[in-house]
């Protein structure tokens, strides 16, 4: 079972406010920020339930992009993650729609956040 994951971003506060609205829609907010005092670099910590689970750090960018998947309830959650998403200032990676080549069912939407990581959201329940 995953319990976490973190990456580093190039502009923090960009990136947070990005993950703030793109994250909304699913249930995350931001749980936990840790300062530069604290850590190396300034880190938020995302989640829902109080369990920071999804982590960017102030450390600076990643030589290539990383792939993430959230797991929504329904189609509708899909939807509103991609134009929060966008409306934050993602760039598409893949409206949402179905992506029958994974399963009949599988549901999902991609964004690439201001550091060109594809964040996706994805439901595998039916309609």
């Amino acid at each position: 079972m995953l319990d976490h994951i973190g990456f580093p971003v190039s502009d923090y506060e960009r990136a947070k406010a990005f993950y703030l609205k793109a994250l909304a829609p699913l249930g995350y907010s931001l749980i936990m920020e840790v300062s530069q005092h604290q850590n190396d670099h300034p880190a938020a910590g995302f989640g829902a339930d109080g369990k920071p689970d999804f982590w960017i750090g102030g450390e600076g960018g990643l030589d290539k992009p990383l792939h993430v998947a959230i797991l929504a309830k329904d189609h509708a959650t899909v939807d509103a993650f991609h134009k929060e998403a966008l409306a934050a200032g993602g760039r598409d990676n893949g409206a949402p729609g179905i992506r029958a080549h994974y399963h009949p069912n599988y549901y999902g939407a991609f964004v690439l956040d201001p550091d060109g990581h594809n964040i996706e959201s994805v439901c595998h329940a039916p309609e």
